[in-house]
């Protein structure tokens, strides 16, 4: 098969949806275009058409397109442009696009393209050329003569690409699409010229083909030059491009040792590493006006600079600040450490309440998918954080045992989570048959790969509900203090939390016992119940 080609077992057909005639997929029979929106957005009844569908705000996908052709070449569609019983522009699959504002727009609206030459008319009589149902009309000439003649280096990156795709259990539709990118990608590449990363997003992008997946094949092929700059790495250059030389010079190696480790100095996580930035930042614009290296900061000036401070941003800048002059002092760039001896007081113990049994139930009616249940018990009942979450692996499931490892951690699995880890691998073994993914919760981004899925998906059903699961996780400790006694060494030893955490909600938990509401020595009547998610 050329890559770029449709499958050859793909049924040429009518699309249930947008009735657009081209290759099929799914069980319905969707175009490509359709099976994604239907995926991405639930049923209901459209409001042009009133066909009980998947809808996007009110209207099914066929709606939009009409109205794209309304809307003329504008780059909105108003609700003015949803004109029910106006008829219905047919088409092949792949050749619309909702809102047309791609160059195909304006060559149509008699405008060329920026950078693109006005195509000249046919002549009389003269066939035009029709584009196959499916295929890209970006796919050009020189693609097609790649794809056929077959180079060392494409040659070379079709055999890892095949190796992926029976080791990840790729479909169909992803091994065509990556063999075009190949192909779009090397169809002019020289022997002993490497592929810049930077290159690859405008030229893949416009064809709907993954970057990422072509930018591994490349590297395993060693033809990828990765030229990315980080986005902390561009913070960072603007942020010290503001300060005075010698001043930004040693806060520069500071912060690049946190990033990334020394000699004597473990790499810190990106996120604590930002957030020491943001909070030194402002004291050193300020201090740059009238000084020009860290060696003239005084302690008097750390201790006016932060006395202003509120209580938790006092004690953040304070930290930052005393590892930056400590790295300085230990590099030799000053002679001695202003932030020394400096105080920021004890910290207060913030006391946690327990969930309310209605946010608890408002959380598990957010979950309503497989993988969101899942999610759900395994913060609630066993106390794992988001990351831990993701990071689990099939093989940290152990049914027959009835055994779970967190984070190094083996627990009991109880009949909640056994219930409904069974109806995930049910789900995920008839969603995704073929993947290769070892880890346990996976998504439609992550299936044909190998990475976990991102936080951000992870922990958006439960984001903005009280009961988020970093919330879940925190009550579930605490309601394990409430109950065994407020033992540290039996929290420690349940969940696997080093002795600082443990002791603190022990020392949560006995503050919370001795209140009236929660002692029932103290005359209460209705002793406070302490439901466990």
């Amino acid at each position: 098969m050329i890559p770029g080609c449709l499958p050859p077992d793909a049924p040429a057909t009518s699309c249930p949806d947008c009735l657009s005639w081209g290759s099929s997929y799914g069980l319905r029979s969707y175009c490509r275009a359709c099976y994604d929106f239907t995926r991405r957005y639930h049923a209901g009844e459209c409001a042009g058409c009133a066909r009980v569908i998947a809808v996007k705000k009110g209207h099914c996908r066929l709606c939009w397109l009409q109205a794209g052709i309304a809307a003329a070449g504008r780059r909105r569609i108003t609700p003015a442009d949803f004109r029910p019983g106006a008829g219905q522009q047919l088409s092949f699959a792949g050749m619309n696009r909702i809102g047309h504002t791609g160059p195909a727009s304006a060559l149509v609206a008699g405008t060329p393209a920026p950078g693109r030459p006005q195509p000249a008319a046919p002549d009389a009589g003269t066939q035009l050329q029709l584009c196959i149902p499916g295929e890209s009309r970006h796919f050009d000439a020189r693609h097609w003569v790649a794809s056929n003649i077959t180079g060392e280096a494409l040659q070379q990156a079709r055999h890892i690409a095949a190796e992926l795709a029976g080791t990840r259990g790729w479909n169909t539709r992803i091994i065509t699409e990556t063999g075009r990118a190949l192909a779009v990608v090397l169809a002019d590449h020289i022997p002993g010229d490497m592929i810049a990363w930077s290159g690859l997003s405008p030229a893949l992008h416009s064809r709907d083909l993954s970057v990422t997946r072509t930018a591994e094949i490349l590297q395993l092929a060693g033809l990828l030059h990765d030229d990315r700059i980080g986005s902390f790495t561009s913070l960072m250059q603007a942020r010290l491009a503001v300060l005075p030389a010698p001043m930004a010079a040693g806060v520069g190696h500071w912060l690049r040792t946190r990033s990334e480790g020394g000699p004597r100095s473990r790499p810190r996580n990106e996120d604590t590493v930002r957030m020491n930035l943001n909070r030194v930042h402002p004291l050193l614009l300020e201090w740059g006006t009238h000084y020009s290296h860290l060696r003239e900061v005084t302690t008097s000036d750390v201790i006016t600079a932060t006395d202003s401070l509120p209580g938790s941003r006092r004690r953040q800048t304070l930290t930052a600040l005393r590892s930056l002059f400590r790295h300085a002092r230990t590099a030799g760039t000053i002679f001695a450490d202003p932030a020394r001896g400096i105080h920021d007081g004890q910290r207060p113990l913030i006391l946690l309440q327990p969930l309310q049994a209605a946010d608890i139930h408002q959380a598990t009616a957010a979950a309503i998918t497989p993988s969101a249940r899942l999610t759900l018990a395994l913060a609630a009942v066993h106390a794992a954080r988001p990351k831990a979450i993701r990071e689990l692996h099939l093989a940290d499931i152990d049914l027959g045992n009835r055994r779970l490892v967190i984070t190094g951690q083996a627990r009991p699995l109880d009949d909640l989570t056994r219930h409904l880890l069974l109806a995930w691998l049910q789900h995920r073994r008839h969603r995704w048959p073929g993947t290769a993914n070892p880890h346990l919760i996976i998504n439609q981004q992550t299936a044909m790969t190998t990475r976990a899925v991102s936080e951000n998906w992870l922990t958006e059903t439960c984001r903005g509900l009280t009961a988020t699961l970093e919330r879940l996780r925190a009550d579930r400790q605490l309601e394990e203090a409430l109950t065994c006694g407020a033992d540290p060494l039996h929290l420690a030893a349940v969940f696997g939390i080093d002795d600082t955490t443990a002791i603190r909600y022990a020392t949560i938990a006995r503050q919370l016992l001795d209140t009236p509401a929660e002692n029932p020595r103290t005359g209460s009547s209705e002793p406070k119940d302490h439901n466990s998610p």
